[in-house]
């Protein structure tokens, strides 16, 4: 346990931040896995409105600091060629 004021405050900031972190780390799953069932269901027009989404909330945790910027770019490269595969066939 911490004795000292300052290791107790960052003991508070951390779970704050964990907190949020957590947040939207699931948000953006979320937002994701959205894009996932719209692609497995072959349904263009949704994929393209979730990829949308998706992509501004992935932006969104990139700048947060949630996601490493190349991870989040990395994620939304992938999603777009998949939607841009599905509603080219």
């Amino acid at each position: 346990m911490a004795n000292h004021a300052s290791s107790k405050k960052r003991i508070r900031q951390t779970l704050k931040k964990t907190a949020r972190n957590k947040h939207i780390r699931s948000t953006v799953r979320g937002m994701v896995k959205k894009v996932r069932q719209a692609l497995d269901t072959q349904d263009g027009g949704a994929a393209a409105t979730a990829l949308k989404v998706a992509t501004r909330g992935i932006d969104m945790a990139v700048s947060k600091g949630v996601y490493h910027r190349k991870t989040g770019s990395r994620y939304i490269s992938r999603l777009t060629a998949q939607v841009a595969k599905l509603v080219s066939s």
